[in-house]
């Protein structure tokens, strides 16, 4: 049986979102305007840049609003003028108001990249890693005025693989949050999609991160450092200090053998990585960035640099 199609506002913001903007216009739901952050300055050159939702939305010839102020009853009017049925947001960045969230008739629905009620707040990848987590997904969900508290509408799980950093991860999540999004819209055509209401008592945060996270303790297990270099790659990333300079370390894995150096002493140094002991095993870097260059691996920094064993770290 046919069903109307519902008329969209999608609102999101990073590369996380759109696969989940991209999902929707692949469907047979009509995406009338696309809400997103303004632009911004990025980079070095710190020149102003669209956010990438904007520009597939401008790219699929979308109408693109960028508001500085969302709690105005103007800004309520021009959002209710496109006769919206659903509201979407997918890491938009902006907590919407109740006025806003009630707007549509079906209400607003979330793309979250995490299985609540665990990891509600603004870094849930990121922590899902930090953590150890072995598995994390996203879920589906209806918003109300909390953070990431209300219904639960679909979830699906992935495995995090010793080798995901927050980057590759958030990827991946993106394009099963785009897909399991479609499968929770054909279920609300249908009448099927059941809400559930989360185990509160089982929240848990996953606050904004900070660049200071990035310190790297070498008193700490090399899986623990294993988690916060993957988990902060690619922001705010994790640092150590050589000779007084800043290092930025990337790609590692656990040695798993039982470290008899100081911790944050270099073991090895050559094409394979850096072989660092740490409070418990080894960690081998394979990729590091020094201060004022790129990033790279272990080898093509020693062709230029070299690091005497025995150097320690921090």
């Amino acid at each position: 049986m046919a069903h109307e199609p519902y008329r969209i506002i999608f609102m999101g913001t990073p590369e996380f979102a759109v696969p989940s903007l991209q999902s929707l216009l692949s469907g047979p739901d009509e995406v009338v305007a696309v809400v997103t952050q303004p632009d911004r300055p990025k980079g070095r050159g710190r020149k102003v840049a669209a956010p990438p939702v904007k520009e597939l939305a401008l790219a699929k010839g979308l109408p693109v609003l960028q508001p500085t102020a969302i709690k105005t009853a103007a800004w309520r009017e021009e959002l209710a003028a496109y006769r919206p049925d659903l509201f979407i947001v997918a890491a938009y960045g902006r907590i919407l108001p109740k006025s806003l969230l009630e707007l549509p008739p079906h209400g607003t629905i979330n793309v979250h990249g995490s299985i609540l009620p665990s990891y509600r707040g603004a870094a849930p990848i990121q922590w899902a890693i930090l953590n150890g987590d072995t598995f994390t997904g996203v879920t589906i969900m209806q918003m109300d005025e909390g953070m990431d508290t209300g219904d639960i509408l679909l979830t699906a799980e992935t495995r995090i693989t010793p080798e995901d950093t927050a980057g590759s991860l958030a990827g991946r999540l993106a394009e099963i949050g785009g897909a399991t999004l479609l499968e929770a819209l054909a279920k609300l055509h249908e009448g099927r999609l059941v809400r559930q209401v989360q185990a509160h008592h089982l929240a848990t945060s996953s606050p904004p991160l900070t660049k200071e996270q990035g310190l790297i303790d070498w008193r700490r297990p090399a899986f623990a450092l294993s988690c916060q270099i993957r988990g902060l790659d690619p922001w705010p990333t994790a640092y150590t200090f050589i000779e007084g300079t800043r290092l930025r370390l990337f790609k590692p894995s656990v040695v798993d053998r039982a470290a008899t150096e100081k911790p944050g002493t270099i073991c090895r140094a050559d094409k394979d990585g850096l072989l660092i002991a740490t409070g418990e095993k080894y960690l081998l870097t394979e990729e590091l960035q020094a201060e004022g260059a790129k990033r790279m691996t272990t080898g093509a920094y020693l062709q230029g640099r070299s690091i005497k064993p025995g150097t320690v770290l921090g």
